[in-house]
Parts: structure tokens; C-alpha cells; sequence
């Protein structure tokens, strides 16, 4: 296991498409930082056993409804967390209008935002070698393209198409406390 990094208490938003590697580079990163806890936006989605409506190219307003619940819940732990000391890696998919709503929620300070980038031929390649499959209704094609168009340049951007998780981790460490923390 790679050696912690010592870095200020943040709250670390990674966002990005389905099979960007939002998942592993933030237990990697997490595991990273002394301290620190990893939340999953999607365990929340997961927890609705009865009645879940998900998010597809022709969502309804309860999609929507319960996009933004999973991602307040999102926001509350991780500013409890924080609140107890802990630097946060939240991960979950944020894309369009919903980032900086996202931003907004969290109230915790400083936050850094970190959007994942990979090229849609390595989103393909990434989905097609996991035992999940994320793309139903959508296709990583359709999700890149509303990430790029429609994603306000919030925090860093990184293109981890060449990237290992350990190299996304390092990249992480390496900038994000400069480059990727958004206004109080």
C-alpha cells in the first residue's frame, strides 16, 4: 500500500461519467490521506429498495427528485464527516447544472472538485473490462458529450485516458489542493 500524503482537511469532489474510474481513484485517493473517509453518492440511489426512479435520456421529474435527495444526502455526511475531522472524498456522477448545485450544498471548506475526463474510447474499454455495467439508456458517447457541453469548468479537469488509477491518485495529490478548490 502506497504511504499517506499529508494535506490540509478538504472535501474532495470527483465527479465524471459512468466508468470514468470515479470509484477506484477516490478509494485509492482516500487511502491516500491520513484521516479521511470515503463517501459513495451512489450508495444512497442503492438504498431505495421500493419506488427508485433513475436517471435515463428521457428522465421524469421524479428522476430528478431523487437525484437531488441522493445528492443532499451526499452533501450532509460529507460535511459531517468533515465537521469530525476527516478529509472527504465524495464520488458520485455530477454532470451539467447539478455541479454547481452540488457545490453549493456542500458547506464545507475547502472544497476541491475534480472531474474526471477520459476520452469516450477509454470509457468504452474501462466499461467493457468490469463486471458492472453502468450504461443502459445511455450510451458513454451521449453521457461524454453532455459532460463536455454542459458541465460548467468547475475545479480541475483531468483527461485520465492514459492514466493508471495510481497516476489519476498522484496527479490528484499533486494539484488539487491548488487547482481544483472553488470559492467559499
Amino acid at each position: 500500500m502506497p504511504t499517506t500524503v499529508e494535506r490540509p482537511q478538504a472535501v474532495v469532489l470527483l465527479t465524471g461519467i459512468m466508468a470514468a474510474g470515479k470509484s477506484t481513484v477516490a478509494q485509492a485517493l482516500a487511502e491516500r490521506l491520513p484521516r479521511s473517509v470515503h463517501v459513495r453518492g451512489d450508495l444512497f440511489r442503492r438504498m431505495v429498495v421500493n419506488g427508485r426512479a433513475d436517471m435515463t435520456p428521457d428522465t421524469e421529474e421524479e428522476a430528478r427528485r431523487q437525484l437531488r435527495l441522493r445528492h443532499t444526502l451526499t452533501a450532509d455526511v460529507t460535511d459531517g464527516y468533515f465537521d469530525a475531522g476527516f478529509t472527504v472524498v465524495a464520488q458520485d456522477v455530477v454532470l451539467g447544472a447539478e455541479l454547481p448545485a452540488m457545490v453549493a450544498r456542500i458547506r464545507s471548506r475547502p472544497l476541491l472538485v475534480v472531474v474526471l475526463a477520459p476520452s469516450v474510447a477509454a470509457v468504452t474499454a474501462r466499461e467493457s473490462g468490469r463486471p458492472k455495467t453502468g450504461y443502459g439508456d445511455w450510451t458513454p458517447a451521449d453521457l461524454d458529450a453532455g459532460l463536455r457541453a454542459d458541465t460548467p469548468r468547475i475545479g480541475l479537469w483531468l483527461d485520465t485516458s492514459a492514466q493508471t488509477p495510481e497516476q489519476t491518485v498522484d496527479e490528484i495529490l499533486a494539484r488539487a489542493w491548488a487547482d481544483a478548490a472553488v470559492p467559499a
